[in-house]
């Protein structure tokens, strides 16, 4: 969706501002503070040293992508690139055989921890980059389809955005995973394919990407959140392991949990490219707040350590619901179809 100001004027950049503040604190709080991989009780430490990462870097995807004309398929593109960026440059976690007993999940390919990876790949491209990009567009649809940030401010971000994963680096693994190092030949490749993701997503794809075919209904707000809401629950059931040995065993056996989730994330993102010509911004809540929700509750049962952080993650659950709600209701034209099959459409600048 292209937003049209019939007034002819464009939104000033202190409504962008605020869009972008709240992009960069979304990002953490989705996909950190609302799963429980971060304890609420350390949040105060914790928080401030995600932030320029995860903020700073959602930030410069939708920056970037934005100015280059493309759509979802180019943020989801630099959402894997992201994802190599934090787990295989800044955690290590991709190639570490100790952090997260990551390297027990499944096979190790080319020293990687192929389990591992697949499972933070979904989980990022859904919980750091699309769900807090969503979620900016339902709180300032007028700047939906708009960069936030002028030239000067995009440089800004993605210092702190490459700052971001060097503080994670200085300050997590020689904590949680002492003494490792990640290969070089290991560190060239993540580097290496971090950037030819960037060239396909910002050059190659803008443009290019095919709509989908128009006149497709979406089915009923409340079915799209309860797909998402099992589907998250399916893939971190199926790849991350609640116990020893993994969900699907040890060996070659956990090709198979791995070959379903791949399935159903493809199969969901299918779905809702082809309802993408009808839905609304309560479609859109719904979809988010189905996931949201979930995950929320998942990281309650299985990651929450403490009765404060099991109550907590519960009062957070019912505040996105509380929030999504008025969101959905909230952005002007909220019954009205919106949107593309590539997601939005941004205008170069």
């Amino acid at each position: 969706m292209v937003v049209v100001d019939r007034s002819g004027a464009q939104p000033p950049y202190k409504g962008r501002r605020w869009a972008a503040f709240t992009l960069v604190v979304m990002a953490p709080v989705c996909a950190e503070l609302t799963f429980g991989a971060m304890p609420l009780r350390w949040a105060w430490l914790m928080f401030p040293l995600l932030v320029p990462m995860y903020g700073a870097g959602v930030l410069l995807i939708r920056e970037a992508v934005r100015r280059a004309g493309g759509g979802w398929p180019s943020l989801l593109l630099l959402g894997v690139a992201y994802e190599l960026a934090e787990d295989g440059i800044a955690l290590q976690a991709l190639s570490s055989p100790h952090l997260y007993g990551a390297a027990t999940w499944g096979p190790r390919v080319l020293g990687l921890n192929t389990t591992y990876w697949e499972s933070q790949i979904g989980y990022h491209l859904v919980f750091s980059v699309i769900i807090p990009i969503v979620l900016t567009d339902l709180l300032f649809p007028a700047h939906r389809d708009r960069p936030y940030l002028r030239r000067g401010g995009l440089i800004g971000v993605g210092v702190a955005a490459v700052l971001g994963v060097a503080i994670v680096r200085l300050s997590i693994p020689p904590v949680a995973d002492p003494g490792y190092q990640a290969p070089v030949p290991v560190l060239v490749g993540l580097v290496l394919g971090i950037a030819v993701l960037a060239l396909l997503a910002l050059r190659v794809l803008p443009g290019r990407t095919p709509s989908p075919a128009p006149g497709r209904t979406a089915p009923h707000p409340a079915v799209g959140g309860v797909l998402t809401a099992l589907a998250t629950v399916a893939f971190l059931g199926l790849l991350i392991p609640l116990r020893t040995p993994p969900a699907g065993g040890r060996g070659l056996w956990v090709l198979i949990p791995m070959v379903l989730a791949t399935g159903l994330a493809v199969g969901l993102g299918r779905l809702i490219y082809r309802w993408s010509p009808g839905l609304t911004n309560r479609h859109r809540a719904w979809l988010v707040g189905g996931a949201l929700v979930s995950h929320t509750l998942i990281g309650a049962a299985v990651l929450a350590s403490t009765s404060f952080d099991r109550v907590g993650l519960i009062v957070l659950a019912l505040l996105t619901v509380v929030l999504l709600a008025w969101a959905s209701h909230a952005a002007p034209g909220a019954g009205e179809r919106a949107g593309t099959a590539g997601g939005p459409r941004p205008s170069r600048r």
